[in-house]
């Protein structure tokens, strides 16, 4: 693909005598797009139709006088470089003209080489300064970027990088869509400058629609139509085009963001600030799936090598925070294995390693995919549910407490025995709304199973 070429500065060239105007047109007409006036109202007039970069004005013209017309043009277009031409030059004249804010001047009778010379500096230092602008904006970007390298969850580096692609494009409304690794088959939404109601008609979209692949945008791009169009048209919110954001990591992690543009027109440098965005997002992406196997290892019960009493704490804090965010339910099961002393004592403690680990295997078969299974000590367990209610989570329970019970569990050469469990039910908010509380609640429930017989499931309602 071509590149597009530059357009051509707009210079105008301000003098009473015609002679001037028209050399002046003829010598820099292939540098620049050049517009002739012979006074100070027509001037104006010219710079409320379209600004200019470089203005050539004489100094002494029939009525407003050159030091007026930039007077006028440091007030009201102070981006535009002004040069006064005058015959009659002094020190005095020249340092009053720099002092009022004019680039340069030059002494007539002007020389077609002053003029070219003159227009080629004058944009040569427009793009230094234009350059230090932008640097000086990347490297303000860059160190809001920081940000992102204290985010070690990627629900988090998606909620930073679309506050920081916001932010980066001057617009103000956006929005991400991620895949919860957590919790397969869903997904997490961020939005930011929405109306409360356009969220949760967003929201609700989210959840109704085709699941949106992130890793079929495989760059920054402006769109005028697709997923993120027809997202938000079900959710009744008009939008023109869009910038999409691919955030994908390498392990699972994949998220999609999008940012809403209000008008045709971007602002100067929005594609190139998003794409150093997404380019240090994709590395705290990165970063973070690094950091979730590293904390995966810690966090493995070497026995049983479902996860440890650390990592259900961990969890749970978390579950709590995202079902108080979004109104949902969560519950605990507090499992014992009962009398297992009993097989230690009787087997050795390697057969009763081994029936721990056979015990890990049944629990993961009985909850799903997105449920956390804990070793939380010696032989109890505990069982993490999301998004399940107390009615629920007694069927999971029961459904557990009956294929231990109907069970056989190797014992190596001594064949095979038989155990049962005391199961115990906590559920969020109903029985608490700390992580203490819950495990609590669960914990003294398992306890009300053991003391009723044993091989019994009760819920936190029946304390």
């Amino acid at each position: 693909m071509s590149e597009t070429m530059s357009p051509l500065p707009r210079v105008l060239v301000v003098d009473d005598t015609r002679f001037h105007r028209e050399l002046a047109k003829d010598v820099l007409a292939d540098r620049a797009r050049v517009e002739t006036c012979s006074g100070v109202a027509e001037a104006l007039v010219s710079l409320d139709r379209e600004p200019a970069e470089l203005i050539f004005s004489d100094l002494a013209m029939p009525g407003a006088s050159g030091l007026e017309l930039l007077e006028q043009v440091q007030r009201r277009w102070p981006a535009t470089d002004f040069i006064l031409v005058t015959a009659n030059a002094t020190v005095d004249s020249a340092v009053e003209a720099l002092r009022r804010g004019a680039t340069d001047y030059l002494q007539k009778p002007v020389r077609a080489g002053d003029l070219v010379l003159a227009l080629e500096r004058t944009l040569a230092r427009q793009k230094l300064l234009s350059e230090n602008v932008r640097m000086r904006d990347e490297l303000a970007l860059y160190d809001s970027c920081r940000a992102l390298a204290t985010c070690l969850e990627p629900e988090d580096v998606y909620a930073v990088s679309l506050d920081l692609f916001v932010r980066g494009t001057g617009l103000q409304r956006g929005f991400g869509v991620y895949q919860r690794h957590a919790i397969p088959g869903s997904d997490g939404v961020h939005c930011r400058g929405f109306s409360e109601d356009d969220e949760v008609r967003l929201r609700d979209a989210v959840g109704r629609a085709k699941r949106i692949d992130p890793t079929r945008f495989e760059e920054v791009e402006r769109l005028e139509s697709g997923p993120f169009h027809e997202l938000l048209r079900d959710a009744g919110i008009q939008v023109g085009s869009v910038i999409s954001v691919p955030v994908v990591g390498d392990d699972g992690e994949a998220g999609a963001l999008c940012v809403v543009c209000e008008e045709q027109e971007l602002p100067p440098l929005a594609l190139e600030r998003t794409r150093i965005v997404a380019g240090q997002a994709a590395i705290a992406l990165r970063n973070s799936e690094r950091y979730r196997r590293a904390r995966d290892r810690a966090f493995i019960d070497d026995t049983t090598e479902v996860y440890n009493a650390r990592y259900l704490l961990e969890a749970l804090d978390r579950e709590i925070r995202r079902a108080e965010r979004y109104g949902a339910e969560l519950s605990i099961l507090f499992l014992d294995l009962d009398r297992f002393k009993l097989v230690n004592d009787n087997h050795g403690h390697l057969v009763g390693s081994n029936v721990l680990r056979q015990v890990s295997q049944l629990l993961m078969q009985c909850v799903r995919q997105v449920d956390t299974v804990a070793r939380y000590g010696g032989d109890e367990f505990t069982i993490l549910l999301v998004d399940t209610g107390e009615r629920l989570a007694r069927t999971i329970a029961e459904r557990i407490r009956a294929s231990i019970d109907e069970n056989a569990f190797e014992a190596g050469p001594e064949g095979v025995l038989r155990i049962s469990a005391s199961l115990g039910i906590a559920t969020y908010p109903t029985h608490g709304r700390t992580r203490e509380a819950i495990l609590d609640a669960a914990d003294k429930a398992m306890y009300r199973s053991k003391s009723a017989g044993r091989n019994q499931v009760t819920s936190a309602n029946e304390l």
